[in-house]
């Protein structure tokens, strides 16, 4: 399978904070990568730039053959391609679940409306609450509303989602309900970058694990290795601390 994000010596800064240092990646089509460490160490920066949400002062990113720069027809195109979900829904609170969805296919797509919202009900019931579209974002629970987020982050049928702690806003009791979605994405073979905490969704769909600390890649590798086999001790240390 070819390589759909291909990241090359990224170093990004925040005036004199250094918060990426060289980190090299190259995620393959269809591929399910976590991304954990402390808080801090660059994991959301690293996708925010990959979403171009952050701009970076070196190196390289290439997402499906577009090397990323300041070309905004480019970037226009790459965000049709590469959704994201954030730790908190960002929805509109006020229109419905289901203007929502339609906002940006309507308006940035010029998709006709009556497409958009036939598209938008069918996503709704893919993430299980299309009974939920005619209500408001604060007569849904916050594991509903995420689901929301991940229903409107799919409207552009894009070929990447990424997911940026998205479930460390919710109570514990949602967060399976959110998780759940994820993995039915996972295995229809869309490719995912996720940073988060929960290793028992890292364990269950990652095909790879990557570990990052102080705006470096420690370590990466399969599930059964990363989890059973850590070679660095910082990585050993933070699996001690957050599996207990």
């Amino acid at each position: 399978m070819k390589n759909i994000i291909e990241i090359n010596s990224l170093n990004k800064w925040y005036g004199d904070f250094h918060a990426l240092k060289n980190i090299n990646l190259n995620v393959k089509e269809g591929e399910i990568i976590v991304i954990c460490g402390p808080s801090g160490s660059g994991k959301s920066t690293l996708i925010r730039c990959i979403n171009f949400l952050e701009k970076f002062q070196k190196g390289k990113i290439i997402v499906d053959g577009t090397r990323l720069s300041d070309n905004v027809k480019k970037i226009r195109q790459l965000r049709s391609q590469v959704s994201m979900v954030f730790q908190h829904f960002n929805l509109f609170p006020h229109l419905s679940i289901l203007d929502n969805l339609t906002l940006a296919p309507i308006w940035v797509h010029h998709q006709p409306k009556q497409q958009a919202v036939d598209k938008s009900l069918q996503l709704l019931e893919r993430v299980g609450i299309r009974d939920q579209a005619e209500k408001y974002p604060n007569q849904l629970s916050g594991g509903q509303q995420q689901r929301v987020a991940i229903a409107r982050a799919l409207s552009t049928s894009p070929k990447i989602m990424l997911f940026d702690e998205p479930t460390s806003a919710l109570d514990p009791e949602m967060i399976a309900e959110v998780l759940d979605v994820m993995v039915e994405l996972a295995k229809e073979g869309m490719t995912m970058l996720c940073v988060t905490h929960e290793m028992g969704f890292a364990k269950k769909v990652a095909d790879r694990i990557i570990f990052m600390d102080e705006g470096q890649i420690i370590e990466q590798n399969q599930p059964d290795m990363f989890f059973n086999q850590p070679e660095s001790e910082r990585l050993q240390l933070f699996l001690e601390q957050i599996l207990g």
